[in-house]
């Protein structure tokens, strides 16, 4: 009786082939791009203690209550699979002193974990790419990072999305507006959908991205953050507006768009495809392409020193969805053994090619009277082949590319010919 294979658990994926190169150019452009911002890279745990988690998303957001892989370990301490960078990173600032290089300009890449329902471009193992900036106030640190955001999109080949841009205010300015929107949605509790008459008194800015069409007619005339910041909160989103402007970043309002956990201030951000464009008609429903905003009040809820910080985070998956499927780059030679006396040959050129950084392929195993024609059908620019003509080594070469066919000679031939 055969064993069963196992298969692969709900929510996760294994990707290949053109998709596996659609992802792995995501994070290579991702690479170069922090790099010309001088984003240091970092690498964080897998998982945290739960409380890193609890603590800084707030124990009634449905990540926390809903989402998070959490399990005991064999010492009884609860921890989580991270559901997402920040909170990490921000434990990390804390506990490894990273204060010393504060304004500290971060960045890193890798999966990620929440329990929800897999759809289109969503996973329970997912993977993200995160860049945070730790330390800088000053609203040239959102500047920077929504710069890097539309460059990066933009080197992906992104064209047709656009920055959503809205202020948060201070914790002053949040406050009154919190205050003046239970104070509106009080008056019409009763016809919210029951998830808004939940958030209500707890986090009413959450109401204000609701989808539920229940809740949809009251939003318009919902009381605007601009109605109450604070003459420093002004000061402040002007800055980054001016700044965007001078950096050539285009942006549109949103003043629907918000953050719920009270550690969001100023500004928050999110790029989202343009209606009827092709990235919108990719990525269906799940449309936000890369999200991010100001968290000043988080370091305090980790225990830490009042500090300001903002950041973003982009899933790679969505990325490599509008990047497209992308094929393995073409093979420059095929290095073609002919006679197996005549291996080691191929074996020490097909090394040597590769050691100068020329793509290579060894065809040396199989009938010796099919290797030339298994060899033909790689594709390569140039084809090198070891034979034996009157008992004698003889190499020969074809090439399409003159410039290739050079350096080919310079490392195959003891002397170009």
């Amino acid at each position: 009786m055969s064993k069963k294979t196992p298969q692969a658990i709900r929510g996760t994926q294994d990707i290949f082939g053109a998709d596996a190169e659609a992802f792995a150019f995501v994070v290579e452009t991702f690479e170069r791009v922090r790099r010309l911002y001088r984003f240091r890279r970092v690498e964080m745990p897998v998982f945290e203690k739960t409380e890193v988690f609890a603590r800084s998303l707030g124990e009634t957001t449905d990540v926390v209550s809903k989402e998070m892989y959490s399990f005991d370990d064999r010492g009884g301490e609860s921890l989580t699979l991270r559901p997402e960078f920040t909170a990490g990173i921000a434990r990390a600032f804390l506990t490894n002193g990273w204060q010393q290089y504060a304004p500290l300009k971060v960045a890193t890449h890798g999966p990620l974990f929440r329990y929800e329902r897999p759809q289109k471009g969503r996973y329970r193992q997912f993977h993200q790419i995160d860049a945070e900036v730790i330390g800088a106030g000053e609203p040239q640190a959102d500047v920077e990072l929504l710069a890097m955001a539309d460059q990066l999109l933009k080197e992906l080949g992104i064209h047709d999305v656009t920055l959503h841009l809205n202020t948060l205010g201070d914790a002053t300015s949040r406050d009154a507006w919190r205050a003046a929107l239970i104070e509106y949605f009080r008056a019409v509790k009763g016809e919210l959908s029951e998830e808004s008459q939940e958030r209500l008194e707890k986090n009413p800015l959450r109401i204000l991205d609701s989808k539920d069409a229940r809740d949809k007619p009251f939003l318009a005339d919902a009381p605007k953050i601009d109605a109450f910041l604070s003459d420093e909160a002004a000061r402040f989103f002007d800055d980054v507006k001016s700044g965007l402007a001078a950096a050539g970043v285009k942006w549109v309002p949103s003043p629907m768009l918000v953050r719920g956990l009270d550690y969001y201030r100023h500004t928050a951000f999110e790029f989202i495809p343009d209606e009827g464009g092709v990235s919108a008609a990719a990525l269906g429903s799940q449309s936000t392409v890369l999200a991010g905003g100001r968290y000043d009040g988080l370091m305090e809820s980790l225990g830490g020193a009042p500090t300001p910080a903002v950041g973003w985070a982009a899933g790679i998956e969505r990325l490599a969805m509008l990047v497209g499927a992308r094929e393995d780059e073409a093979l420059q030679v095929a290095v073609i053994v002919e006679d197996d006396s005549l291996v080691s040959m191929g074996i020490s050129a097909n090394s040597a090619l590769r050691q100068v950084g020329i793509s290579s392929e060894l065809v040396a195993a199989g009938s010796p009277r099919k290797r030339f024609d298994k060899g033909a059908k790689l594709g390569a620019s140039a084809i090198v082949v070891y034979s034996l003509v009157d008992g004698h080594p003889d190499i020969r070469m074809k090439s399409i590319d003159d410039d290739l066919a050079e350096r080919i000679k310079s490392v195959v031939y003891d002397s170009p010919e």
